[in-house]
């Protein structure tokens, strides 16, 4: 039965204790406490170094089996190596991510210099990864959203190896200047490309920027809300990643688009309500 992920970009935030979180957590429960909102996160932190296998199970134990983890690959294979000679760190990477199982996609995040001419390796790259892991790709070079000849071919290459094209939705975010710090942040340093709605597997995934303002967030995603039920309908499961200049508000964000969605798809299963996160008590 085709399901609905809804996470954050990340599963500890310093504005989520007493609000969406207990207020003293330890590291090994963050994550537990965090699958009690959402149930997809994105992994940035594994982009910076490689964790220790003992540390990606102590992910999977606190976690149940529907939770997914979309883990990005680490930099010194998509920015530094370019996806070539990679052969070390991915055998590593593949390692420690495994005790995830089949919770775990595979992201590629390319960097913007990584254009239309580097698609044949791209593809050698998602042929040599094991069959049985799900994969997703990132791009931000332009000419993948401008040049139609440019997306036809990386829509093939994707598709032939049965990989998912992410697409980072920034349309809302940029359409009037920055209005705080952790806004201005964003403006700088946030990809700016056309909007994208195709889904190539039966698995979607899409990241969601919105802004400071609740109100101009919600009304930002109307249009993926239609776009994720088309999806259900056609039976395919998505996952979407809500962000917005400071995340403080995310997990909430991400509980209310996927409200939004099952008003549009009824028989599409709610989530599970979170645990209070401080118990009632009259002392």
């Amino acid at each position: 039965m085709a399901s609905l992920h809804v996470g954050c970009a990340m599963w500890t935030h310093k504005a989520w204790p007493g609000r969406f979180v207990p207020r003293s957590l330890a590291a090994g429960e963050r994550l537990r406490a965090y699958a009690g909102w959402c149930n997809a996160v994105e992994g940035n932190t594994t982009f910076y170094a490689t964790p220790a296998r003992d540390t990606v199970a102590t992910w999977a134990r606190q976690t149940g089996p529907g939770f997914r983890f979309l883990v990005k690959l680490p930099k010194i294979v998509t920015h530094e190596r370019r996806l070539a000679g990679v052969e070390v760190a991915m055998r590593a990477f593949l390692d420690a991510v495994e005790p995830l199982g089949e919770r775990a996609v595979l992201w590629t995040q390319l960097p913007a210099s990584f254009g239309p001419q580097d698609v044949d390796a791209l593809g050698r790259f998602l042929r040599r990864l094991p069959a049985d892991r799900k994969r997703a790709v990132e791009v931000r070079h332009p000419g993948f959203f401008t040049d139609p000849g440019s997306t036809s071919l990386l829509e093939r290459t994707l598709a032939d190896a049965n990989t998912e094209w992410v697409p980072f939705d920034t349309t809302v975010f940029f359409q009037s200047p920055p209005t705080s710090e952790a806004a201005q942040e964003s403006w700088a340093r946030k990809p700016r490309l056309p909007q994208r709605t195709r889904a190539l597997t039966d698995r979607p995934i899409v990241r969601y920027l919105g802004r400071d303002s609740v109100e101009e967030t919600v009304e930002g995603w109307r249009p993926w809300t239609e776009v994720v039920a088309d999806w259900l309908r056609e039976g395919r499961s998505p996952t979407v990643f809500l962000h917005t200049p400071d995340n403080d508000d995310a997990p909430a964000l991400a509980r209310r688009f996927h409200d939004e969605v099952r008003t549009l798809v009824p028989d599409l299963d709610a989530l599970p309500e979170p645990a209070p996160v401080e118990p009632a008590t009259l002392f």
